[in-house]
This record gives structure tokens, sequence and C-alpha cells, in this order.
């Protein structure tokens, strides 16, 4: 078993042991959510977002080191609580009563992990070799009263997401499968981190973790310098590096055991339920959960603190760690929580002490009209404080002219100045798909070839979902010849040959490269606000079906790939907000800088289907021959066989069509930009059936 860093030497996560317990406590943010949601783990887990080498993985590695061991069956593979009289298990009765303590497990899920995997599924070897039906546990019966950490989780494909929403609303996993039916407990605590910059989390998932925290690498050169000597110390001798840090990791389990003993002592009054009330409902947070988990995490914080009540401060921190995540009203939004609003709200006043209970509380309707007020008064004014921010934001969020934009000289055979248009709220676009079946990733476009969704056939194979009826069918035509070898006739002879595994059509995920055409000709009369619009809609859509988005923008004399293909839709959509127009329109370089693109994703990752959408007018003005090069490079995009979209940019009484005869050029299809929009092309569906039926 490999030596893990340990916990209390990473930067962020060490805790002190000064004379004043309070000091000693403080530790960075991503080691005191950590912290809190092992406390207390109906939190509901924590998600840890950074940039690359910031030590995320390391320290959730370490984090089941100092976390008190706990008490099992010897014989029991499910981990439930033997101090526990309610708690059940699919093993149980126990031949053997024998309980031992051992280490709390950190259990990874794989991103590529089967639903047989995480689930559990029929033990194959048993059925094929002994004729019984035995239940085999997967990840989630494992981690039971553990850690599941999911590394890259923005990266889990959806079906396993859809498992992990369940399980964790629940607290139990269900298992209806290949003649198996089960229940058994499944509370773990749900960690995951991840890359930005590989894309974002689905929101679903994302409200699902009840902590959030975003970790950074330190610029200051010494801390940098400690990071690097701690951890070239460990490489060298880890067995020494982690002697150094025992007594530091026993005192930090034998914290976090006196704290889980005390939250449950801990009270919150009144006056700061009314206060997290009233801090969630200012920062406009959806639903109540925001409310729920700033709750308990600021017990477990008083709890951590050895305090016996909540205070402001718990309550303050809590709120930095359960809110800015909830707080995005779409993908492109930036996560984060302004700080003097949370102060102001909080205000400078300690919380008002908990009145004595009364001996009888009646819940007739003159309490409930006085709580009704209450309510309203905290409404008025977190409505108050929300209308001020907002006010704040969209004069912030408007783009201000840049004074320099006048004086800006054009690049060479360039049209006039360049521009930079800014589009307007996104709306839900028409469904574009790649022709035929892939076999890529999971995903939400086009159909494949995948590990979920409709049966359609079955294939010999070992691995994955069982099709039980077609191993029967496959064995059933042979048992003459093998009964004749063999004495066993009391039972059908299944042997592995005879595996059928299911063969399903799911959807998958796509690279969807944008070619956008940002010349002179496409910022004319405010066209590109509305290629825009039309770009940023279908990038959302990309982020909602788990594709791998790039763009590339062509105009002046050359094209430039200004996002290589990549996950993180918020970069593509920061890329295009600042994408300038102007210029001639070199379109022939822009379609073969998108076929180089496509060549060169396709070498990496085969399975990877390409769906290109070209945005442009169709017209061809720069260089000689533009026009007969656009159509050759048109003619070299064709050949790859791509799907391909012509969103037509082109506007106005007076059309010249360029963008239709581009797309019949390239096989593609030809959308025009009002038509991307879902709702605007049903609208003229409608429109033209009823012009067929009233000629009719």
């Amino acid at each position: 078993m490999p030596v893990q860093y340990p916990f209390s030497a990473v930067l962020g996560c060490e805790t002190a042991t000064p004379e004043n317990a309070d000091v000693g406590r403080r530790i960075g943010d991503m080691g005191l959510a950590l912290i809190l949601t092992t406390i207390a783990p109906e939190i509901g887990g924590v998600l840890i977002r950074g940039e690359k080498g910031t030590a995320k993985s390391t320290a959730v590695r370490a984090l089941a080191a100092v976390l008190p061991p706990i008490d099992v069956y010897a014989a029991d593979r499910f981990s439930i609580d033997p101090a526990d009289p309610a708690a059940t298990s699919p093993d149980a009765p126990f031949a053997d009563t024998t309980t031992l303590t051992r280490p709390v497990r950190l259990v990874e899920l794989p991103v590529g992990a089967t639903e047989d995997r995480v689930l559990g599924s029929l033990h194959l070897e048993r059925a094929l070799s002994e004729g019984k039906v035995e239940y085999e546990p997967g990840l989630l019966a494992r981690a039971h009263r553990g850690i599941l950490y999911v590394d890259e989780v923005n990266l889990l494909h959806d079906h396993l997401v859809d498992l992990l929403l369940d399980t964790s609303a629940m607290g139990r996993a269900t298992v209806e499968r290949d003649g198996v039916s089960i229940e058994h407990a499944a509370r773990f605590v749900l960690i995951g981190t991840m890359n930005p910059e590989e894309g974002e989390l689905r929101p679903q998932l994302l409200d699902r973790f009840g902590l959030t925290v975003e970790v950074a690498a330190p610029r200051e050169p010494t801390l940098r310098a400690e990071v690097v000597r701690r951890r070239m110390s460990f490489d060298a001798d880890p067995a020494a590096f982690n002697a150094n840090y025992a007594a530091s990791e026993a005192a930090l389990t034998d914290e976090i055991a006196a704290a889980r003993e005390r939250v449950g002592a801990v009270r919150l009054g009144d006056p700061a339920l009314l206060k997290i009330a009233e801090v969630c409902a200012a920062f406009e947070v959806d639903g109540l959960r925001a409310d729920i988990v700033t709750a308990r995490a600021a017990v477990a914080h008083a709890a951590w603190f050895g305090r016996d009540t909540v205070t402001k401060a718990d309550i303050r921190q809590a709120a930095l760690l359960a809110l800015p995540h909830r707080r995005r009203r779409n993908p492109f939004d930036a996560p984060g929580i302004d700080e003097e609003l949370l102060d102001q709200i909080l205000g400078d006043d300690e919380l008002p002490p908990e009145p004595p209970e009364p001996e009888h509380r009646p819940d007739g309707p003159d309490n409930l009209d006085e709580s009704t007020q209450t309510d309203g008064a905290d409404n008025d004014r977190a409505g108050k404080d929300g209308a001020e921010k907002d006010g704040t934001d969209s004069g912030e969020s408007t783009p201000a002219p840049d004074p320099a934009s006048d004086d800006q000289q054009p690049s060479p055979g360039s049209v006039g100045p360049e521009t930079v248009a800014a589009a307007t709220d996104p709306y839900r676009p028409k469904h574009l798909t790649v022709r035929g079946i892939g076999a890529g990733t999971a995903g939400r476009r086009s159909r494949a070839i995948a590990t979920t969704g409709r049966r359609i056939g079955a294939t010999v194979g070992a691995t994955g979902s069982l099709h039980l009826v077609e191993t029967i069918k496959a064995a059933a035509g042979k048992q003459a010849v093998r009964r004749a070898t063999d004495d066993r006739r009391e039972r059908i002879d299944l042997r592995g040959e005879d595996l059928r595994i299911a063969v399903r059509e799911g959807r998958e995920a796509n690279l969807v490269l944008f070619c956008v055409d940002a010349s002179g000709s496409m910022a004319a009369r405010k066209r590109m606000t509305q290629v825009k619009t039309a770009v940023l809609s279908l990038l959302l859509d990309a982020y909602r079906r788990r594709d791998k988005v790039g763009l590339i923008s062509f105009r002046g004399n050359a094209a430039d790939l200004a996002l290589p293909p990549t996950h993180s839709v918020d970069v593509a959509a920061a890329r295009l907000d600042n994408l300038p127009a102007g210029g001639r329109t070199p379109l022939a370089e822009g379609l073969l800088e998108a076929a180089r693109v496509v060549t060169r994703e396709r070498l990496r990752d085969p399975r990877l289907r390409p769906l290109l959408v070209i945005v442009t007018d169709g017209r061809a003005t720069s260089g000689a021959d533009a026009v007969a090069r656009s159509l050759h490079a048109a003619d070299y995009v064709a050949s790859l066989g791509v799907t391909t979209v012509v969103v037509d940019g082109e506007s106005g009484p007076l059309r010249l069509g360029l963008a239709r005869q581009l797309a019949a050029r390239l096989g593609a299809e030809h959308l025009p930009v009002a038509e991307v929009s879902a709702e605007a092309l049903t609208a003229s569906v409608r429109r033209h059936t009823h012009h067929l039926n009233g000629a009719a």
C-alpha cells in the first residue's frame, strides 16, 4: 500500500497547536471545508475547484488517514454500524458477529467506471460455475461510512451523475437488474475535485455538493519554495517525513473526534437561523438547500471551534463555503460571493441572546401571524439588498465603450475599423446532431452505441451488461453436444463462450467546432450581435450536452484558432465575447483551418466525431481569386465527411444567397441565423403548415 502524503503537511491544511485552541483550529479554506464535512457528513460533501498542481487530490487522499476509525462486523461487506440497532445489511444475519475497528475507506470513483462497477451486479463467476444468483457489491457499498472521491468530477458521465444524485439524496442504493433485487445503505462523504479549464459541472450535481472551495497556487515565492521543499523531502524519505508529522496527524484526529461529540450539543438559536435565512435570501439562491447546508456548516464550524452556540463568525464562514456555487444563473456566470455584502447583511452587532422558551408554544393564528410578519420583514430587507446588488451587477456587466477604438488603425487588407459587439441573452437553439451512429464517450447529442440506453441487440463478450436471454439461447443449442461428454444433466451447462453482452443505443458527446466569420461584412448593420447571440446559445447547448468545443475566427487576411478544442465552454464564451470584427473575408483560410483542426482531433481521438458549425454570410473577399479558392477549400472540407452546418449571417431585404451556395458545395445543412432558435424555427414551420392547409 503506497504511503500517503500527510494531511497536516499540505499547505493550507496544516493545524498548529498553540496555547489558544481557536488559533490552532484556523486552517485554509480547503482543509476547513474537508474537516467540516467529516464532522457533519449531512452537510453533503465538498467540491474543490482549482488549477492543476494545487494539491487537490493530495489533500483528499490524505484526509482518510486523520479520520477516527470505525467499528464494523468482520463478515459484513456493507460496513454497517454495529452500535446502530436500526442498521441493516444484505449480508445479515451474520454467522460470526465478531467486530473489528478499521480505518475509514477512501473509495475513488473513476470517471470511466461502468454502472455495474458503481452499483454492483450479478456475480458472473458464481452464476456460471455454481449456478447461484449472488450480488457482488459495487463502489457505493464500499464507500458506506467513508469517503467517495471523484477526481475530475466535471468529466463524469451522465449516467454515473444520475446514480450519484439518487444515492446521495436517499442515502441508499437500490439494485434491480440481472435477477438481483437488493437495497443497502450508502451514506458517504462525497468529495470531488475539478479543473474549471476542462469544463464546468452539471448544475444538478453542483447543487448536491454542500460546500465548495476555490484553490490556487500561492504567489509568494517563500510559500512556493516551502511547498517544493516539503514535497522533495517526502519523495526522498516518505517514512521519515510522515514520522515528523505523526504528532500533528494524531492531534488532528483527536480534534475531529471531539468536534463530532460536540456537534450534537451545539445550539442553533432562532436569531442565528433567521440571519442565515436573511443571508440566503439576499444572495437570491434557488431553493432551500442553501439554507439547510449553511445552517449545518455553521453548527459544525462552532463545534470545531469548541463553542456550544452558533455565532456570526460561524455563519459567515459557512456562507462563504456554501453559497458561491449556488448563485450561478447559467454556466457562463463566474462563481463567487460578495463578501462586503455578506458583512453588511450580518451587521456589526452580535446575535441577540436566545429568549427563554415558554412552557407552551401555541400554534394558533396569533403566533402564525407574528411569524408571517417577521418573515415578510426579512424578505423586504433581503429584497432591498438583492435589488441594490442587481443594480450594481447589471451596471458592471455592461461593457464600457473603448475610448481608443476610434483611433484604432485597421489591419492590413481590412476595411474599416475593428468593432467588438456584445451578445444578447442566449435562447434555446435548434438541436444539431452528427449523421450516423458513433461510439464516442457518453453525452447527450448524437446517436451512439453506449453503455446505457435502449437495448438494440447483443454481442459476444465478458464485460458489460449481461443479456441473459441471448446468453441462454446461445447455450441452448450446444446442450446436446455438451451432455454427451458430461454427466451433469440436472441443469443447463453455461460456459464463458456463451456470454452475450447487451448492445445499447444511447447518446454521445461530440466535438462542436465553430468557424466564425468576423469580417467587416458581418459587422455591418449590427449583424455580429445576432451572430454572437446564436453562437452563445449553441455554446450553452454544447455545455448541457457534454460536448467538446473549439472556436476559429477568420478576418482580414488569415484565420485564427481562438480556442483549441476543450471542454471548458466558459472559456469559449469569454473568447467569443472579446472577438473583434472588421476587415476582409478570408473564407478559404477559415475553411482550411477548420479542416486542419478536424484532422488533428481525429488523430487524437478517432471516436470523437466532429460537428462543424460555419457562421458566415458566404462572401469571400480576401486575396487573389478569393471566390475560387473558397470553393476549392469547401470541396476539401466536404471530402473529409464531416457533418457541417452553415449558419447564414446574411440579413436584410437584399440577399445574395452566397451562404446557401456554400452549404450546397459543402453538402451541409443551411440554417439562417434567425432560425437557430428552436422557437423561431417552430414558428416558421407552423406558418408554412398553416399556409399549405389554407391552400388545400
